[in-house]
């Protein structure tokens, strides 16, 4: 149904209309007596077999939802009906921020693929808070967490310690966001010079606290080798606990539509299927060079359950899914969840 009426329907609206339309009729959810009982037993069927403790916390299955969809941290619990076992939520900055001028978010349908140069518009953390404090935690959250535009990279540090500290009594888990393409030197802070000066703090802090959150670092696959491996020689001595592989890319390859049609889109970040293939590299590279050691979550482009087991395979401890969401549809998470549960117990679970 979703493919060939809900989705059709969306895409008559440009992206960013889509998705706003998307979330009204999630909150709407909340307010209508058994919806969200009846979601999860369509969507979120218990599966034997393939729930797994990382980070020190047990997932009931190994997919999330990719940061940027529930952007403020409103709608997770209502997510989380669809079949994920967490949810990350931003990215937030301190401050709230408005993002890029419009438009800013475009689809190519037939490359299944999402540009972006949204700017990290958010309401700030404060925000999520309430949002947290009032909704309470269903599921495992985890924030992402990036400074505001305006904040010189030298000043990042305080930005990032603002956010951590503010959201740290309220999220299971943190996403150190270094790596947007479309906020003007956001991923110059993946320079270890830079990055530790952020991490070293907020670890400094959570040595502090009464509860262990752990703290991720989410790299570009943009990012040369040589750099990532700097940065993966960094996590593993300051303690840090995994990594997220990866964001969105600047690069247009794999697209399979016009020149004319990618310079009218312009710049930003490109997510979804072309990706797949760069992303899953990333993910076999930072696992071979830290002989699998440091936990990764691995995200970009999973359209499919066979590309789900594959990204795992090639040492991800959990995936995450966006774009797959948006063009799958929500049956992708449980259509994922019963291939790895059918390929773990051996039972013919019929995936539908």
């Amino acid at each position: 149904m979703y493919k060939f009426l809900i989705r059709p329907l969306l895409f008559c609206f440009n992206a960013e209309t889509a998705h706003n339309i998307t979330f009204a009729m999630l909150s709407a959810l909340r307010h209508i007596p058994f919806a969200r009982k009846a979601v999860r037993a369509i969507f979120s069927p218990e599966i034997k077999g393939i729930s797994r403790t990382v980070f020190g916390l047990t997932f009931k299955n190994p997919v999330g939802l990719a940061g940027g969809l529930d952007k403020n941290g409103k709608y997770y619990n209502v997510l989380s009906d669809f079949g994920f076992s967490f949810i990350e939520i931003g990215s937030l900055t301190p401050e709230p921020q408005a993002g890029n001028p419009k438009p800013r978010l475009f689809r190519v349908i037939q490359d299944r693929a999402i540009i972006n140069r949204m700017g990290i518009n958010n309401k700030g953390v404060q925000n999520a808070v309430a949002y947290l404090k009032r909704y309470g935690k269903e599921t495992i959250v985890a924030a992402n967490i990036s400074k505001n535009a305006v904040t010189p990279n030298e000043d990042a540090a305080r930005d990032y310690e603002k956010a951590f500290v503010a959201m740290y009594e309220h999220v299971d888990m943190f996403v150190i966001n270094v790596s947007c393409p479309n906020v003007t030197g956001l991923t110059n802070l993946q320079d270890v010079s830079f990055l530790s000066g952020i991490t070293d703090r907020l670890i400094s802090i959570r040595s502090s606290m009464d509860k262990y959150r752990p703290i991720l670092i989410k790299l570009s696959p943009d990012v040369e080798y040589q750099q990532v491996d700097n940065i993966l020689e960094y996590a593993m001595k300051a303690g840090i606990d995994g990594v997220v592989a990866g964001n969105t890319t600047r690069s247009r390859e794999g697209l399979t539509v016009g020149k004319d049609r990618i310079a009218l889109i312009g710049n930003g970040g490109m997510s979804g299927a072309p990706l797949y293939s760069k992303n899953l590299a990333l993910v076999r590279h930072i696992s071979q060079k830290t002989e699998g050691r440091l936990p990764i979550i691995g995200v970009g482009g999973i359209m499919s359950p066979e590309q789900a087991k594959e990204m795992l395979d090639a040492g991800a401890s959990l995936i995450e899914i966006y774009s797959g969401f948006i063009f799958e549809g929500p049956g992708l998470v449980k259509r994922i969840n019963r291939h790895l549960g059918r390929l773990a117990t051996g039972n013919n679970i019929t995936e539908n």
